[in-house]
């Protein structure tokens, strides 16, 4: 039990200082953030990550997956998840300008359980054709952070110095659960969203030092987001005998659907003009020459679909696919900057496992997962002429089992090599680091016997 408490220690500080945390963490710097919603963020955690972002059809014993809220009918262990990442991007300019740029960030944090104990089941030898599945979750929903400087030259002005400065985002707190019966299972995600955005455009005339000129504008978002999805696993019979352990390999496919409807969103507005002097990075003196406040500004978030299939050879081979659109065209939301479309995720990976019985050779029990992902973004720019803002990249990773204090857990690491924004204003070449630790408990709700 000891272990037992330590987790939930760790889950009640974590889900307590979270959003201290989260607001704590270096600034992410990404000037395609300044036109939207800001950088939408993945949902797919480190697991699914690593093999493309299989989310519409990944389930683990022992991993949470959030992307298809169905798949907690599967965990057969308190899992706590926590995932952190470090990223270094270059930016290229079409002029040939160049910048490298390392961020990080926490990922998300998450703790789901099943609602029945498998130990219980082995010691009564009873078999259950049903299960069920509950977690929670604070992960962010988007990102906003840049820091654009230019400077121009005018006739009779001189050199006109602007910069434009963003920071915040919007956070989802999610509460789902899953239920299973035999091959099928169902699920749903109930989100909390709030969170604030912060941009500045500061412009000064540098030649004839005047005062410099801000206008500043604070949102405040807050909304419901909710999801369903659902698994169905064909069994497909067993294969040839498995050398190393001696049994045959269970091959299956699971097919995924996950989706959600139009939500709302309400934002309240906060607008300063006027001037203003700064003070390492903090505009200080202010002069007013207008201020307005906006509460309660309606608008829609997109509705989504994603679906998805992946075959299973045994515990040994893995290979996905998935396809998800989300219609970005709907948010009918008129304080963002620029245009939004349509968008769609093409996501395709897999994992070799050699065997995970195995006693004398860990990193036979390893998951060596792989993949890759192509995705068109919502975001239109328009310094683009209409060229679609796209990310693609290569996805590879390790699952890494060990025990502590007699529980299996798992450390995932990940690597993401990517490009984004090809053939655009600003093109990124980046390198993602991921990382997380998911610790296991398979102690709740057991049921004591005594003699």
């Amino acid at each position: 039990m000891q272990f037992l408490n330590t987790i939930i220690k760790k889950a009640v500080f974590a889900l307590g200082f979270l959003p201290l945390m989260l607001f704590a963490q270096p600034k992410d710097n990404s000037p395609y953030s300044r036109f939207g919603f800001g950088d939408i963020a993945d949902n797919n955690f480190v697991a699914s990550q690593t093999m493309g972002g299989l989310g519409a059809t990944f389930h683990s014993g022992y991993d949470i997956n959030v992307v298809n809220p169905a798949s907690l009918a599967y965990l057969r262990a308190t899992s706590f998840d926590i995932g952190i990442q470090a990223r270094n991007s270059s930016f290229t300019e079409r002029n040939g300008n160049q910048a490298e740029i390392w961020t990080g960030n926490i990922s998300y944090i998450s703790f789901a359980f099943p609602l029945q104990n498998v130990v219980n089941d082995i010691l009564d030898r009873k078999k259950r054709d049903y299960s069920f599945g509950m977690g929670f979750t604070l992960k962010p929903f988007t990102r906003v952070g840049y820091d654009v400087s230019s400077t121009i030259l005018l006739d009779d002005i001189g050199a006109v110095e602007r910069n434009f400065q963003g920071s915040g985002g919007i956070f989802d707190f999610t509460w789902s659960t899953g239920f299973r019966y035999k091959q099928f299972s169902a699920g749903v995600n109930l989100g909390y969203l709030f969170g604030q955005n912060l941009t500045q455009n500061i412009i000064r005339l540098a030649d004839i030092n005047s005062e410099t000129a801000l206008l500043e504008e604070r949102f405040g978002y807050r909304g419901f987001l909710w999801r369903a999805g659902a698994l169905y696993t064909l069994n497909l019979g067993s294969g040839v005998k498995d050398k190393d352990s001696l049994v045959k390999k269970d091959r299956r496919i699971t097919f995924g659907i996950h989706g959600n409807s139009q939500s709302g969103l309400s934002t309240d507005l906060t607008t300063f003009e006027g001037t203003a002097a700064f003070f390492q990075g903090n505009a200080v003196n202010r002069d007013t020459l207008s201020s307005s406040t906006q509460t309660d500004i309606r608008s829609n978030l997109p509705s989504e679909l994603g679906v998805g299939a992946t075959f299973y050879s045994g515990e040994k081979l893995s290979l996905g696919v998935n396809y998800t659109m989300t219609n970005w065209s709907q948010a009918n939301y008129s304080l963002v900057n620029g245009n939004l479309k349509d968008t769609y995720k093409l996501s395709f990976g897999g994992y070799i496992r050699p065997n995970y019985k195995s006693v004398g050779n860990y990193f036979s029990r390893v998951y060596y997962r792989f993949g890759g992902f192509f995705h068109k973004l919502p975001t239109e720019i328009p310094a683009n002429n209409g060229v679609d803002l796209e990310d693609m990249g290569l996805t590879f990773g390790l699952g890494l089992p060990f025990f502590y204090q007699r529980k299996i857990s798992h450390a995932n690491l990940g690597l993401t090599l990517g490009l984004k924004g090809r053939n655009t204003v600003i093109e990124e070449r980046y390198v993602r680091l991921t990382f997380s630790f998911t610790f296991n408990d398979d102690e709740w709700f057991i049921k004591r016997k005594y003699n």
